[in-house]
Parts: structure tokens; C-alpha cells; sequence
């Protein structure tokens, strides 16, 4: 296939996600306004509600500007050899496969996130502060810009060079060595991640000694869950939303809890948000999310496999000589509906998957206490309350409260 049908394919890829998210987040906002459903008339009050429209509102005009510039941003790059122009600096500074990769990257994601900084600055620091959420600070803003940087040359540039070292000895069966690699690699993150990962953005301390922990530990030992980490983060270090999270396996479980979650909730509640967490872990929902994900992750690699050589997919992004790194560019956009499509059938089980974490919560300890703490976790972010069920289909991995509260009253 000629480059120039590749790149009119590239192209028409990019304008229709755009087209498409803007029609969905333009139905969505539309609902904005709609009365409040019977079963969550108590989350607002009709100030409360006021301010969590506008809110939804300020973040939808942003969307509009943000995904403006990512589409300019790209096909800018496209359209005026933006590409080209990269691939040619480091072409000039080494002969080397690996090292061109690297800086190649380097300098695109590097590069664009610099250019996106001025939209992130905005929402965190007007937006968010607007509407009492932000407690980030300008130099933690910068560090953690900076140790995101850090994290993706280092990690980032071993997983790549790893990668292109197997496309340099195994040809077109180095999606089957890089498959390995990246499966090895997500269950190791998946074990470690909050142990090495997390404390470089935040403090973690074990759950103080009380009635909390002991009705944690009491309700754990209850439903035969062997759990001796939990950990409190200082997640109010950055923002007054709350939440908490389950993670790794065997001994290197634990449950991690937002200090703002401890601060907003009834410790019964508390303890209902970590039973719906458990129900995750009893209905092997974290296994089936862990092997879908290297499912997904093998199949992407064996269509790269079969494109990688095309010099047409690396021309096509308006290269001079086709490269991996080049083709890498191309295969992403190209691959980019498939990836919707996976993407809307891991969101359809993740939301299934809800209800049935929900289930186990109220099964083995209470729903009561599970309504009123979705209900305060969703007044206190001012959370959409009325989405478009297209764009719950398309977007949401949780049900709209509405429903969870209904089926967990059922």
C-alpha cells in the first residue's frame, strides 16, 4: 500500500476520534442540567448541585481546548514533517538503532508534555482551585512533572531499548520476546507498585492501631482474607478527593487508604468501601483484568508484528527512511479503533464487575453503610449524577451511582 493512502488513513483516524469524542462529551453536557433522580435527591442540595454543574461545565469547556490542541498538536506534526524533522536531529547524532529509538521518543513525549504543561498548570491551579479541590503546591507541581519525566526515561527507556534489541535478533518473532517482557514487567508492577513506585509522589504509613483497623481486620478475618498491610496515603497533599484501592497478591497485598477518605467517612463506611475492594479480590476480578490485559497486550504485538516491516507505515508519518521507532508512530494511530473497541469491552466487564463487588459488599457486611459513602464520595467531587448512557457505554469503567444505589436497595 502506497504511504500517501497510509497517511490519508492516519489522518482520517485522528479527525474521526475527534469528531466522535466531541459529539459524546456534547451529549454528556447536554444532561448536565437535568433533575436529580429520586434515589440520589439527598446528595445535593440545590446550592451543592449548582456548583457541581458548573463544575462539570468548566471541565467541558476545557476538555473542548484540550483535545483542540492534542488534535492540532498531531496533525501539525503530520502535516509540516514534525516527525521528519525529529527523526532527522537524531539520525545526525547517532548511527545507532536503539539510541535514534530513544532519543526519538524522548524528545516527542518529552517535547509535548513540556507544550502541555500550561493546560495541566490551568486545571490544577483554576479549575481545581476554584472549586476547593486543589492542594498542590507550585513546587510539587514541578517535582512531580519532573519525577514523571525521570520515571519515563529510565523505565520507559530500558523497556523500549529491551524491545528493539529482540526486533534486531528475532525479526518479526520479536513480538513474542517483547510479549514476555511486558507480561513479566505488569505483574511485577502489579506486585511492587505501591511499594516502590508510589512513594516516590507520596507518604505511606500503616493504619494507626484503633476501632478502624480493628473493624477492618475483624471483617477481613470474617470473609477468610488473609490482610496484614494497610496503609493511609497522604493523598491530601494534592487534592481534597478521596479514595482507596486494593493491591498485589499473596504477601505483597495491601489496601491503601486516602487520608481525605479517612477524614470524609464513617469508619463503618469506611469499612463497606474496602468490602466492595475485597469483593474485586474474592471474585478474581484483579486475575481476569491481569491476564486480559496480557491477552490484549500479545494480540497487539502480533499485528505490529505483521506491519512492522511495511516501510509504508513509517513513511507515512513524513520520515525520509523507514525505521522501527517511525513505524511505531504509525501503528499506534492505525491500531488506535481497535484498541476503542477493546477498550468498550474491558469498560462493559469492569462495570459489571461493580455490581458484583457491590453485591459481595452488601452480602457479607451492609449495603446501608456502602449508599451513603458512594453518596458522600460523589457530593464531595461533584460527580455527574446524570451522564448520557452513551457515554457511560463508551467511557465509564463504574456504573453511575444511580444504578449502583439501585442495585444495591434490590
Amino acid at each position: 500500500m502506497d504511504h500517501t493512502v497510509v497517511f490519508y488513513c492516519i489522518l482520517g483516524i485522528l479527525l474521526g476520534e475527534f469528531v466522535l469524542t466531541t459529539i459524546l462529551n456534547y451529549l454528556n453536557a447536554k444532561k448536565f442540567r437535568d433533575p436529580i433522580p429520586a434515589d440520589v435527591h439527598d446528595v445535593y442540595n440545590p446550592e451543592e448541585y449548582k456548583k457541581s454543574q458548573e463544575y462539570k461545565l468548566a471541565n467541558y469547556r476545557f476538555g473542548i481546548v484540550t483535545s483542540v490542541f492534542s488534535l492540532v498538536l498531531i496533525v501539525g506534526f503530520l502535516v509540516f514533517g514534525g516527525f521528519g524533522f525529529v527523526d532527522t536531529i537524531v539520525r545526525d547524532l547517532t548511527n545507532n538503532q536503539i539510541l535514534q529509538a530513544l532519543l526519538f521518543f524522548g524528545f516527542i513525549m518529552i517535547g509535548s508534555d513540556f507544550l502541555a504543561t500550561p493546560l495541566s498548570y490551568y486545571q490544577t491551579f483554576v479549575i481545581e482551585e476554584k472549586f476547593g479541590f486543589n492542594k498542590t503546591t507550585v513546587k510539587t507541581f514541578l517535582l512531580d512533572k519532573l519525577k514523571s519525566w525521570l520515571m519515563t526515561i529510565v523505565i520507559g527507556g530500558i523497556l523500549l531499548s529491551l524491545v528493539i534489541w529482540f526486533f534486531q535478533f528475532a525479526g518479526k518473532g520479536f513480538w513474542l520476546y517483547t510479549w514476555a517482557l511486558i507480561a513479566v514487567f505488569t505483574l511485577f508492577m502489579n506486585l511492587f507498585y505501591s511499594k516502590l513506585i508510589v512513594p516516590l509522589f507520596n507518604k505511606q504509613e500503616p493504619l494507626e492501631t484503633g476501632s478502624l483497623k480493628e473493624k477492618i481486620e475483624a471483617y477481613a478475618s470474617k470473609v477468610g482474607f488473609e490482610l496484614k498491610n494497610i496503609f493511609v496515603i497522604n493523598g491530601s497533599k494534592r487534592s481534597t478527593k478521596a479514595n482507596a484501592y486494593f493491591s498485589g497478591f499473596g504477601k505483597e497485598k495491601r489496601v491503601t487508604l486516602y487520608d481525605t477518605l479517612i477524614n470524609d467517612l464513617e469508619e463503618d463506611e469506611i469499612v463497606a468501601v474496602l468490602a466492595h475492594e475485597i469483593g474485586h479480590y474474592k471474585k478474581h476480578h484483579i486475575i481476569f483484568n491481569l491476564i486480559t490485559s496480557v491477552l490484549l497486550t500479545g494480540f497487539m504485538l502480533f499485528i505490529l508484528s505483521l506491519f512492522i516491516n511495511n516501510p509504508s507505515i513509517s513513511l507515512a508519518v513524513g520520515v525520509d527512511r523507514p525505521s522501527f521507532h517511525a513505524a511505531l508512530i504509525g501503528f499506534g494511530i492505525l491500531y488506535s479503533p481497535i484498541s476503542e473497541l477493546t477498550g468498550l469491552l474491558m469498560n462493559y466487564f469492569s462495570r459489571k464487575f461493580e455490581y458484583q463487588a457491590d453485591d459481595f459488599a452488601k452480602n457479607t457486611f451492609a449495603a446501608p453503610p456502602l449508599i451513603t459513602s458512594l453518596k458522600k464520595l460523589s457530593k464531595n467531587s461533584l460527580s455527574n449524577l446524570t451522564p448520557h448512557p452513551t457515554y457511560v457505554f463508551v467511557h465509564y469503567s463504574h456504573p453511575p451511582l444511580v444504578e449502583r444505589i439501585r442495585n444495591l436497595k434490590a
